[in-house]
């Protein structure tokens, strides 16, 4: 029997900036008697449909793109699957050429083959050379006259692993419009609800998806796929723990399939996903890549790891990224070429083994933050790995233009963080884990951002509490920390015209040019600037006429922490832009947050090994079944 792994696609969308992920048409020009590639723009009138392209007479269109090249050494490496076949179908003459690269990028040709008429053209290939990288695609050069690209598959006669579907977790608080495209879009691609067992939109919000003049529509459409349950607000990890436990109770199901609310699919991708996870040597977990909504041919999360020291997530070769696929192609990108391991991936799009479930249990009852990379790393710890498979991704909305460090949020990256440390770091006390934490309120304090360390000090005391307090503030820690805000006159953002969006000395604008007198302090200048600044807002009192009106303005990209602390008060733009922030010296509160914050992570380091045991202890019963059920029932 024929499996499909991978179909040839284009965008659902006719819109310019997504064809570079999908097509590369060449042209080339001769200079200096060299050829040259003068222009990549694919043209959308040769699109003709989802499968289907007009190749332009004499012209080459290469498929070594990001969502049609297939990622070769992810399949050798993490799959069972060893013999593909590449159907190509044509019509016209024209020459099509089948490339590989290896993990260094270097581009070798595999195959040619010379077309006309109506044409099938087959190639046999082998997963056998891919084991540091490397990708399979085809080009497809037009003769005389112009020629169609009918169509494509990656296909193996192997058989899968795993025959089960998938059921899909959408978890939304107030994003119907985003849930109704998504719902569109599974709707419009048969191909993908083969794959698919149930919809499960969990609802947590107030703006609801049921209420939506869609909605009837879709649920006609889709039928007894789609469920929609409403529940309280109880984050990403009660949203997406409802998905992972209503899935227990499906027997087709093999996998859950995770869904943010805010995002764009390629439906492709969910089918490839499910499709990769039905073929893994072993339950894994199956990643999705990120691009940025806004800017669409943006790649922002490729392979997300932890780092042991200071135990703090990044993305691999993350000087690398974003990646700008209108700037670069695939095949121009050696970095793309290599297997890069993951050790999480975002719930944007994540598709999680039930086996793993029954096994390690449900997500951490973290709300937000954390609660993606600790499941991962429980799921590693348990022999379940995830691996971020390339082509497989969607669209979501970057954190360019965010700061959730700086806002409600920042309890919940302060409890999260050292909580999954205290799980899962192998390093005495933490590692570097509390200084860091440390160190970040230092840096707080510095900018005047009395706000965030008072909330990461609310999640110190909690984490100091003991594991069940985790259950106990699930519902309410979000909406405490939301109305603590009305505390500090920093979280305003003033968007009028009034006199106190004026500084009195000015804005300052920084350029690579002109070196501040602070700019990024290392070394012995950063341990003498950070002592002289801490004690200089200890023993000084600010200027009243600064605190009436601010000292200075800075642009969001110029407020670092080296340059705020050497002002009374400062205007700062928000990172989204719509307006600025006040930030003003506190000497008496600065005082007080600084005692508490050493006071905190002092008591933290003496309890790290016991409460660590605590925890892990804890860890099966704050993640099962049974306990998540009771929530759902009680919150109802």
């Amino acid at each position: 029997m024929t499996h499909v792994l991978q179909n040839v696609v284009f965008p659902l969308e006719r819109d310019p900036d997504l064809l570079p992920l999908y097509a590369d048409p060449e042209i080339w020009s001769v200079i200096d008697e060299q050829p040259v590639r003068v222009s990549s723009r694919a043209h959308l009138g040769n699109i003709l449909d989802r499968r289907r392209a007009r190749i332009v007479a004499g012209r080459r269109v290469s498929l070594g793109t990001y969502f049609n090249a297939f990622p070769a050494s992810y399949w050798q490496h993490w799959t069972v699957v060893r013999d593909i076949r590449l159907t190509v179908r044509t019509s016209g003459p024209a020459t099509v050429l089948v490339y590989r690269s290896n993990g260094n990028g270097v581009r070798q040709r595999l195959d040619t083959r010379e077309v006309t008429g109506d044409s099938e053209a087959h190639f046999d290939l082998t997963l056998d050379r891919y084991s540091d990288g490397g990708w399979i695609w085809f080009d497809i050069v037009a003769d005389e006259s112009a020629a169609v690209f009918e169509g494509a598959e990656w296909t193996t006669e192997q058989e899968p692993v795993r025959t089960g579907k998938a059921s899909l977790g959408i978890t939304t608080f107030n994003k119907p419009d985003y849930c109704m495209q998504t719902l569109a879009s599974l709707a419009d691609s048969p191909d993908v609800l083969e794959l698919v067992d149930r919809i499960f939109v969990i609802d947590q919000g107030t703006d609801l998806v049921a209420d939506r003049p869609e909605h009837l529509e879709l649920s006609e459409r889709l039928g007894e796929t789609l469920q929609i349950i409403r529940q309280p607000n109880l984050g990403g990890s009660g949203g997406f723990s409802r998905a992972m436990l209503e899935t227990l109770d499906r027997p087709d199901s093999d996998f859950v399939q995770l869904l943010d609310d805010d995002v764009l699919i390629e439906p492709e991708s969910l089918r490839r996903s499910i499709v990769f996870g039905q073929y893994a040597t072993r339950p894994t977990i199956v990643g999705a890549h990120m691009f940025d909504l806004l800017d669409r041919p943006k790649l922002h999360a490729w392979a997300e790891v932890v780092d042991e020291v200071p135990f703090m997530w990044r993305t691999l070769y993350q000087e690398e990224f974003p990646h700008d696929f209108s700037a670069s192609n695939l095949r121009q990108t050696k970095i793309l070429h290599q297997r890069l391991d993951s050790d999480y991936n975002g719930w944007w799009m994540c598709l999680i083994p039930m086996a793993t479930v029954r096994e390690i249990g449900l997500a951490l009852p973290a709300f937000i933050k954390w609660d993606d990379a600790e499941y991962c790393l429980r799921a590693g710890e348990a022999g379940f790995p995830t691996v971020s498979v390339p082509g497989i991704a969607l669209w979501h909305v970057s954190w360019v233009g965010k700061d959730d460090t700086i806002d409600w949020q920042a309890y919940f990256h302060a409890r999260n963080r050292i909580v999954a440390g205290l799980l899962h770091s192998r390093a005495p006390e933490g590692g570097t884990l509390l200084r860091h934490s440390r160190r970040m309120d230092l840096k707080h304090l510095m900018m005047m951002q009395y706000y965030p360390v008072t909330l990461r000090h609310q999640a110190l005391r909690d984490i100091l509490s003991g594991p069940r307090h985790m259950w106990q503030n699930l519902a309410t820690a979000m909406p405490a920390a939301r109305a603590l805000a009305a505390e500090f006159p920093e979280t305003v953002v003033h968007r009028d015209d009034s006199t106190k969006l004026r500084a009195r000395k000015g804005r300052v604008v920084f350029k690579q040019s002109r070196r501040h007198e602070y700019d990024n302090p290392t070394g012995m200048r950063l341990r003498w600037f950070t002592l002289r600044t801490l004690v200089s807002h200890w023993i000084h009192r600010p200027d009243p006429a600064n605190l009436a009106q601010p000292e200075v303005e800075f642009g969001k990209l110029d407020a670092h922490w080296w340059r705020l602390p050497v002002y009374d008060s400062a205007l700062v733009s928000s990172a989204d832009g719509r307006g600025k922030n006040i930030y003003t010296r506190d000497r008496d509160q600065y005082r007080r947050t600084l005692r508490e914050s050493l006071r905190l992570h002092s008591q933290l380091r003496r309890r790290w090994p016991r409460l660590a045991e605590q925890y892990r202890t804890e860890l099966s019963r704050l993640t099962s079944p049974e306990a998540w059920r009771a929530a759902f029932e009680e919150k109802q």
